[in-house]
């Protein structure tokens, strides 16, 4: 019997969907979005994140103004209680998704530790 990987990938995803972990991340995001303050200061630190991670990755160095944007944002994210409750049940989703990594990888690991 052949087993399609990609027909196991979809049906992983449509589970993924149901799970209480991601019901509860999808809630917290609507929450955020249904609050205009909160979903602008989301977006807002989305956005440092990702210049900031692209900075890192082209060799960029951080300065000192990068590092006060940085952490001012986190103070008003961490002050927003929509959004502090957004990245509880991020961490908690994301946590799934690493144990799901190390079982996938889990063949390539064995593999490598033979050598």
């Amino acid at each position: 019997m052949t087993v399609n990987i990609y027909d196991s990938a979809n049906q992983i995803e449509k589970e993924i969907r149901e799970l209480p972990e991601f019901v509860a991340l999808k809630d917290a995001f609507a929450a955020v979005k249904a609050d205009e303050a909160s979903f602008e200061l989301f977006k807002e630190f989305q956005t440092l994140q990702m210049e900031l991670q692209q900075k890192q990755m082209q060799g960029g160095e951080f300065s000192d103004e990068d590092a006060t944007k940085a952490q001012e944002l986190a103070e008003k994210v961490q002050a927003s209680d929509l959004i502090s409750e957004l990245m509880t049940k991020e961490q908690g989703f994301s946590m799934i998704v690493n144990d799901l990594n190390r079982i996938i990888m889990k063949p390539i690991q064995e593999l490598y530790s033979e050598a």
